[in-house]
């Protein structure tokens, strides 16, 4: 089901005459479990027109490095052979994305876009939705619930935010039935990049080159599939009790192909939903709840990556009021970029993130911290933090990763005993850790990865 609360005009043209619909894939790269693709194809086939889905390949995108651009290739391999065998043409340009989709919209009937949350994913819409001729119409598909029907403002925690979106799940927690096209476009010729040729693509584009392929994570909807039917099947039954003990491995694994629209939060939750697991509940708890909290930050906080707006009034003023407490370390630059602290359980999470591309969420909390810590200011430790997150994380550069840094610094969380540097911002120690797993076995867990 397709539910009229995701769909938005994003300009006020007409349906015109044209060759095709054009889908302007972007935040959503699959080619299941989408709305934005599957109401694309129902406009077509009411119009009798075939489908083309585009892909704007971007030069730098902020932040992002050869380790990123690498895993959405992978994936983007992926949609083409999915798409074929629906009988849809996938276009793959290295050109600015709004641009590239406002060129291919000359001869369309018809426009279909997914949503993104993030200031250059708004922007691109909106600079599309200005060029084209033709309607544009946004679907949003990476969200269990539509960011607006969650809650029409920005959410103080998730005790806030949770009775609200639980409330709206009965209605979005859908099965989508999906369509194939009437008419068939993989004969229409037009130009694209040759996505079987990925090394050739990956080393023309102009960016960061400084952070690698890594080899834990291979991008992609398949990928994405297994991982989470090895999750059912071995690990869900106790994610409620291991999920926080990174010595083990007892969680998803998915944020990377979440990030990437790689795979639909919705299918995850239907699937986890029917495995009737004592894991479920919890489970649903981080996909849904703290995971759209995430994208509700973001969506209502238009300077989500800057200290002044993302940390709230009460922690940026308790800790004001000790940022001239004695810091027990400072180190910052290649030292933390390095993993070279006195911590070897700080240590480990840096260089896990750093080798692999993902670091457990416990650790990240912890990690980010110790960065707060051991900085000469709040505000540059929010900015290291952020730096290290968005350079190293597949999931970086993600309203997870911007709400996760936000909250070491007191987001979505509460005042509490008040303490040297941190003020009454949540405090965490290396003995926490020792008491809640053993922390020895997870830095010989992280020495054990290959780069």
């Amino acid at each position: 089901m397709i539910q009229p609360t995701r769909i938005k005009s994003l300009n006020a043209r007409d349906v015109r005459k044209g060759e095709y619909v054009l889908y302007w894939m972007q935040a959503s790269q699959r080619a299941e479990c989408n709305h934005a693709l599957e109401y694309a194809v129902r406009r077509a086939n009411e119009l009798r027109l075939p489908v083309i889905v585009f892909f704007g390949l971007a030069d730098g995108f902020p932040e992002a490095n050869e380790r990123a651009y690498a895993f959405m290739l992978e994936g983007l391999a992926d949609v083409r052979a999915a798409l074929e065998r629906k009988g849809i043409r996938f276009v793959v340009r290295r050109a600015a994305p709004d641009e590239g989709a406002a060129a291919l919209a000359e001869r369309a009937a018809l426009a279909v876009t997914d949503r993104g949350y993030l200031r250059i994913q708004k922007s691109w819409r909106v600079s599309a939705a200005a060029r084209m001729d033709c309607p544009l119409v946004q679907v949003e598909t990476d969200a269990v619930v539509p960011v607006e029907e969650a809650s029409p403002k920005q959410e103080y925690a998730a005790a806030t935010f949770r009775p609200k979106i639980r409330k709206r799940l009965e209605a979005y927690l859908l099965p989508l039935k999906e369509r194939r096209p009437v008419k068939d476009s993989l004969s229409i010729g037009i130009e694209s990049l040759d996505l079987a040729d990925a090394v050739g693509i990956l080393g023309g584009l102009e960016i960061a080159r400084d952070v690698k392929k890594t080899g834990a994570f291979r991008g992609g909807a398949s990928e994405a599939r297994k991982r989470l039917q090895t999750f059912l099947k071995d690990r869900i039954d106790h994610f409620r009790d291991l999920r926080n003990n990174p010595a083990l491995d007892y969680v998803s694994h998915l944020s990377p192909y979440l990030h990437f629209g790689q795979i639909s939060p919705l299918f995850v939750a239907l699937k986890v939903a029917e495995a009737g697991s004592p894991g479920t509940e919890v489970f649903l708890e981080e996909l849904v709840v703290r995971r759209e909290l995430s994208l509700n930050f973001v969506h209502y906080t238009s300077r989500y990556d800057e200290y002044e707006e993302a940390v709230p009034a009460w922690a940026r003023k308790t800790l004001e009021a000790h940022s001239g407490d004695h810091r027990p370390a400072l180190y910052a630059g290649a030292d933390l970029e390095h993993g070279r602290t006195h911590d070897p359980y700080w240590n480990a999470a840096q260089l896990e993130m750093v080798r692999s591309g993902k670091m457990h969420g416990y650790m990240r909390m912890y990690w980010g911290k110790k960065i707060l810590e051991w900085s000469a200011s709040p505000e540059d430790a929010f900015r290291t933090a952020l730096f290290l997150n968005n350079k190293y994380e597949l999931d970086g550069r993600d309203p997870n990763g911007f709400t996760g840094v936000a909250w070491c610094f007191g987001r979505h969380d509460r005042p509490w005993q008040t303490r040297p540097v941190f003020g009454a911002v949540r405090y965490m120690n290396d003995r926490g850790l020792r008491r809640k797993f053993d922390a020895d076995l997870y830095v010989k867990k992280v020495e054990a990865i290959k780069t």
